[in-house]
């Protein structure tokens, strides 16, 4: 027994003064009953994808999701936390209980606050997904982590700054089509591939415009189990899903191989029965501009040191072969932690669909999903269908 998106939610990414925790799980639900058809009687359990840490003083927080729908009292409602691919672990939890035959209908919830909090705090609550073992080195936190990361490929494959800005400048140009998009600006190349007071270095060599944005959303999506399918007008079928986790301590790996994403996209393409390059489009996990470029390697798309390639023949544009984060990824839509994986698996159910508006990539027929938690040690891979 399979599991098909049957319906989703969508909220704008961004500084949401206005709403906290609650509210963005609650209005993300509702709409996604509303835009599947049902009420909570139809819902036989809750999944919510958060992982909070410190961002707000609401730790237990999946019953609030209750409150979408008075029907939903009773429920089972389950909070999942897998760091940067918590809205993941919802959603295969949840594909999970449908496989198991224990639901056939489920609601799954991403959400984060995150702008509670200044800034660097915010920094320290996500440095706390690494190793406490490892904790201040290298310092910095994740921006630190991921830089080291980028030095290491620059040691092994030359100085790639430029390529690392092309990848910005490519996902702001997108992210400016995006309703939902924390940062609906395009700053082109230049802007992105210069060091100034509006784009200062964080973290050599990642640059401001290198990084992603602390945000605040949710978003949400109805599963329905194969032989439900027909009771819902649309249904994006998972065809694949696999979630493969390495090792948290980084001296005990070299992260920059990047080996449990390239498990993790090998196995769900030997699932799908399919190849990289039959894909329409991708939505990766861009946390760190060079997140994206060794997700282009660990895809196969390019040999080890050669993912600039993609961006110098247009491959991975959004007028290219493969499109890669066409709704602007993490760099300019935003990363509210826990919202991120579902975020990424409604805009590609979305494009699948036809129903992607200003990002629609056209004739999407196969959707890759990338989303990862920490230094590459939680990844998980969907390929996504059109069900009908």
């Amino acid at each position: 027994m399979g599991a098909a998106i049957v319906g989703w939610a969508h909220l704008p990414f961004g500084r949401l003064d206005g709403m906290g925790l609650e509210d963005l799980i609650t209005r993300a639900g509702r709409e996604a009953l509303q835009h599947a058809g049902i009420d909570g009687t139809a819902v036989d359990g809750v999944w919510l994808g958060n992982l909070n840490g410190g961002f707000t003083p609401d730790v237990f927080a999946s019953s609030l999701a209750l409150q979408c729908d008075e029907a939903l009292r009773w429920k089972p409602a389950t909070r999942l936390e897998n760091a940067c691919a918590s809205g993941s672990a919802a959603l295969y939890a949840a594909c999970d209980a449908i496989e198991a035959g224990r639901a056939r209908v489920a609601l799954v919830i991403g959400a984060e606050k995150m702008t509670s909090v200044s800034g660097a705090e915010a920094t320290r609550i996500l440095g706390d997904c690494g190793y406490s073992g490892e904790a201040g080195h290298p310092p910095g936190g994740f921006p630190g982590i991921f830089s080291s990361i980028a030095q290491d490929y620059f040691a092994a494959h030359g100085d790639h700054s430029s390529t690392l800005a092309r990848i910005a400048a490519k996902n702001h140009a997108n992210g400016a089509l995006n309703p939902w998009a924390h940062m609906r600006k395009d700053l082109g190349f230049e802007f992105c591939n210069t060091v100034s007071d509006r784009n200062p270095m964080i973290a050599a060599p990642l640059r401001k415009t290198d990084c992603s944005l602390v945000s605040d959303g949710a978003a949400a999506l109805i599963l329905a189990a194969d032989d439900a399918v027909a009771d819902f007008p649309r249904a994006v079928r998972l065809r694949a899903r696999v979630q493969v986790n390495d090792y948290l301590p980084m001296a005990r790996r070299r992260v920059v191989d990047f080996e449990g994403p390239r498990r993790a996209w090998q196995q769900a393409l030997q699932q799908a029965g399919c190849a990289v390059h039959d894909l329409s489009l991708a939505e990766v996990h861009d946390c760190f501009t060079i997140a994206e470029l060794l997700t282009y390697e660990a895809m196969g798309l390019a040999p080890a040191g050669q993912g600039h390639r993609l961006l110098e023949d247009g491959t991975v544009l959004r007028s290219g072969r493969l499109p890669v984060n066409a709704s602007g990824g993490l760099k300019a839509k935003g990363h509210p932690i826990g919202a991120t994986g579902v975020s990424m698996h409604v805009v590609s159910a979305m494009q699948l669909l036809g129903e992607a508006g200003d990002l629609q990539v056209p004739g999407a027929t196969l959707a890759g999903v990338f989303n990862m938690g920490g230094s590459a040690v939680a990844n998980y891979v969907s390929i996504l269908e059109r069900a009908r």
